[in-house]
C-alpha cells in the first residue's frame, strides 16, 4: 500500500491535500519517539503515539466489511484530522456561523493526549467546514455522513438543519446530508454531544470520571472515524453472512438506506480469485449462497471469502464488496458431556481478557498497526481466542481479528456497577435497546462467536436479566454462543441465571476447572492476572493493583506455565471448553498484562508461552 494516494482533507476549512498511504508524514518524521502533534507530553507514549499529527489520523477505510465499490479502491472522504472544539454547559444553541477557539484531533476522545484536549467535558460542540468534492454529487447521488461511534448523545447538524440524532456510545451510524448541502462553498458541519460517563446509567464499560483500581479514565466524544461517501438514492446499509450448518453455504441477509420495493441484489462469492457460489433475489429478503468446495475458517486457516454485492433498483446500482468466513460454533456432546464445538470439532477456546485501552488514545488505538498489534501478539503467543472485555471496538479491529484468525467473545459494556438495585425501568429499557444494536451492527464478523451480556453482575438488575438478555440475543443472533453472565461467583447481583450455552466462572488466580451441566458447556471466564510491573512503563500516579505479584520476569513466566498446566493436565478429565487469562496488556492501575501499557515491553517468553498455549488446546481437543 505504500505511495497508494488518495484524498483526504486536513483542516477545518476544507482544504484537501494527498496523502501518501502508510508513508511517514513530515511531522511525524520530525517528531521524537514520545512527542505529540499537539507538543503536549504523552503520560506514557507508546510505538506509534509520534507516528500521529493531523494529517494521518486513522486514515485507513474504517468499514471493511462494506467497503464501496471495493476495500483496495473505496469511494470516500476522511473527516479525521483537526476539528474546532468548544466544552460546553449544556444549556445553549450549536455555534452556526461562529469559529470555535479550541481544536481537537478526531477520532481521538477528548481526554486522551492524541485528542489535544487532555480534559474532559459533559458537554461539547464539534464544529467543521468541508469542501465536498463535486462528482459527489453528480449523477442523482446521494452523500452520507458516516460515524463509526460518539460517545454518549450526538446530535449532527449540517449548515444548521440537523440531519442526525444518536444515543449510544458504541454503535455506528450515518445520515444522507444531501438535502442540507449548499450548492457552492463550504459545508458546516457541527457536532453537539452530551457525554455523562458514569454520572448516567448507560453502557460505559470500564470508564470512570473518578478512575481507580480496575476502572480507568473516561473517553468521551468523538472517538471512531468520520467520513462521506457518495451513494445511489437506494443503498446498502449492511450486509451480513450467516454460515449455514451444513457449512456448504451461507445466508445473506441485506439492509438498505430507502425504499426495498423493486429493488434486486446480486451476490458472488470468491475463492481466491475465483467464483466459489452467486445467488440472487429480492432485495431485503434473505438469500442462500451455495458454495462449491467448501473452504471454512478456523484460527489455524482463517480463510475469508471475498464477496460482492451489486443492488439494482431500476437505473440505480450499487456495488459493495465484502468478506465472510465459513465457519460455525455450537454445543455438542463429547464423551456424553457439553463441549463448545467449532464446525462441528470439540475445541478448547483459550483466550486473553483484552480491555482495548491505549495510553496515547484512551479509547482509540494511536494507529492501525497499534490496533493490529494486540491480536498479532495474542496469536503468536499461540492463544485461538480473544474476550473482548465491556468493550467494543472499530470496526477495523474485528477485520483485524478475522483475517489473523482469533475467535472472539464480545462483551457487552456495563451499566455503572454497585448500585442494581436502583436501576429504573428506562435505564434496563436503555441497556436492552443498546444490546440489540450492538449484536445487529456486529453480526457479521466471522471471529465473533458469542455474546456475554453481563460480566459479574455489573449492571445486572437481578439473577433472572442475564437469562432474560440471553434469550433476547439468541432470538436475534441464534448462530452464536451466549454465555448468560461471566462470573456467576462473583462479584454483584450473584448467582448462576441457569441460562444461555456456556456456565463460566471466575478464580484469580486458578484456574478453575467448572464442570459442564446438562445443556451447557463450561470455561473460566477470568483466571491469572500476576501482576508485575516494570518501571519506566506504568501509567502515572496510579498504585497497583496486584492479583498476585510476582518479583521479576522469571516468576511471571514460570508463574504463567505452571498456570496453563492445570488447564492442559487437568482440563480434557471436567471436560471445560475454555479459559480466560487475565490479560494481554496492563492497563493504567492493572499491572497483570503479558505486556506492559505501552506495548514496548513483552513481559514473558514468547516461546515458552506459545508452547504451554498450544499443548492446551491440543489437550483439550478432540478425545
Amino acid at each position: 500500500m505504500a505511495g497508494t494516494m488518495r484524498m483526504q482533507c486536513m483542516t477545518w476549512f476544507g482544504t484537501c491535500v494527498m496523502v501518501a498511504m502508510g508513508m511517514a508524514s513530515p511531522a511525524m518524521a520530525a517528531s521524537d519517539a514520545s512527542g505529540t502533534w499537539s507538543g503536549k507530553p504523552a503520560p506514557l507514549a507508546t510505538p506509534w503515539t509520534a507516528e500521529v499529527s493531523p494529517d494521518n489520523a486513522l486514515p485507513e477505510y474504517p468499514r471493511p466489511q462494506l467497503a464501496r465499490p471495493s476495500l483496495d479502491h473505496p469511494r470516500w472522504m476522511s473527516l479525521n484530522g483537526l476539528w474546532q472544539y468548544a466544552p460546553a454547559d449544556g444549556q445553549g444553541a450549536p455555534p452556526f456561523g461562529q469559529a470555535l477557539k479550541q481544536q481537537v484531533l478526531v477520532p481521538y476522545p477528548i481526554e486522551s493526549v492524541l485528542s489535544g484536549v487532555q480534559k474532559h467535558a459533559d458537554f461539547m460542540f464539534y464544529r467543521r467546514l468541508v469542501d465536498i468534492p463535486a462528482d459527489f454529487t453528480a449523477h442523482g447521488q446521494h452523500v452520507r455522513l458516516n460515524f463509526g461511534a460518539v460517545s454518549q448523545d450526538a446530535t449532527v447538524y449540517v449548515n444548521g438543519k440537523q440531519v442526525a440524532n444518536h444515543t449510544g456510545g458504541y454503535t455506528s451510524f450515518s445520515a444522507d446530508i444531501t438535502p442540507a448541502l449548499r450548492t457552492n462553498g463550504p459545508q458546516e458541519i457541527v457536532v453537539a454531544v452530551h457525554a455523562p460517563v458514569d454520572s448516567a446509567n448507560v453502557m460505559v464499560g470500564k470508564q470512570r470520571l473518578k478512575p481507580e483500581g480496575i476502572f480507568y479514565t473516561a473517553a468521551s466524544g468523538i472517538w471512531q472515524s468520520v467520513w462521506l461517501e457518495p451513494v445511489p438514492a437506494v443503498s446498502v446499509a449492511q450486509l451480513n453472512l450467516v454460515p449455514a450448518r451444513s457449512l456448504d453455504a451461507f445466508t445473506v441477509n441485506t439492509t438498505l438506506h430507502g425504499r426495498c420495493e423493486g429493488a434486486t441484489l446480486h451476490v458472488t462469492a470468491y475463492a481466491d480469485g475465483k467464483v466459489a457460489g452467486e445467488a440472487s433475489g429480492p432485495a431485503c429478503q434473505s438469500l442462500h449462497l451455495s458454495i462449491a468446495q467448501p473452504h471454512l475458517w478456523s484460527p489455524r486457516d482463517p480463510f475469508l471469502y471475498t464477496i460482492k454485492a451489486t443492488l439494482t433498483q431500476g437505473d440505480q446500482r450499487d456495488e459493495v464488496t465484502s468478506y465472510a468466513g465459513l465457519r460455525t460454533i455450537a454445543i455438542d456432546k463429547v464423551a456424553g458431556r457439553n463441549r463448545i464445538v467449532l464446525n462441528g470439532k470439540p475445541t478448547f477456546l483459550l483466550a486473553t481478557l483484552d480491555q482495548g485501552y491505549w495510553p496515547d488514545g484512551i479509547y482509540t488505538a494511536p494507529t492501525d498497526a497499534a490496533l493490529k498489534f494486540d491480536i498479532q501478539k495474542t496469536k503468536d503467543l499461540g492463544f485461538n481466542t480473544i474476550r473482548k472485555h465491556i468493550k467494543v471496538e472499530p470496526a477495523r479491529w474485528y477485520y483485524w481479528a478475522d483475517r489473523i484468525g482469533l475467535m472472539v467473545w464480545q462483551d457487552m459494556p456495563a451499566l455503572p456497577n454497585g448500585h442494581n438495585e436502583k436501576l429504573s425501568e428506562a435505564d434496563r429499557t436503555g441497556f436492552r435497546a443498546d444490546v440489540s444494536a450492538i449484536v445487529d451492527q456486529l453480526q457479521g464478523e466471522t471471529s465473533i462467536i458469542g455474546w456475554i451480556p453481563f460480566n459479574e453482575g455489573w449492571g445486572q438488575w437481578s439473577i433472572p436479566a442475564a437469562a432474560e438478555l440471553a434469550a433476547q440475543i439468541k432470538q436475534r443472533d441464534p448462530s452464536r454462543l451466549v454465555d448468560a453472565r461471566s462470573g456467576a461467583n462473583c462479584c454483584d447481583t450473584k448467582g448462576d441465571p441457569h441460562a444461555g450455552d456456556v456456565y463460566d466462572i471466575h478464580d484469580y488466580q486458578g484456574p478453575g476447572l467448572p464442570s459442564p451441566d446438562g445443556t451447557r458447556a463450561s470455561m473460566d471466564g477470568e483466571h491469572g492476572g500476576l501482576t508485575l510491573g516494570v518501571p519506566g512503563h506504568v501509567w502515572p500516579n496510579t498504585p497497583i493493583n496486584p492479583y498476585g505479584a510476582v518479583k521479576d520476569r522469571d516468576a511471571l513466566n514460570d508463574g504463567y506455565v505452571a498456570n496453563t498446566a492445570v488447564l492442559r493436565d487437568k482440563g480434557p478429565a471436567v471436560s471445560v471448553s475454555g479459559s480466560v487469562y487475565t490479560q494481554i496488556t496492563d492497563v493504567e492501575g492493572e499491572h497483570n498484562g503479558l505486556f506492559t501499557y505501552d506495548r514496548k515491553v513483552e513481559k514473558v517468553d514468547e516461546a515458552k508461552v506459545r508452547a504451554i498455549n498450544e499443548a492446551t488446546i491440543r489437550a483439550n481437543g478432540e478425545p
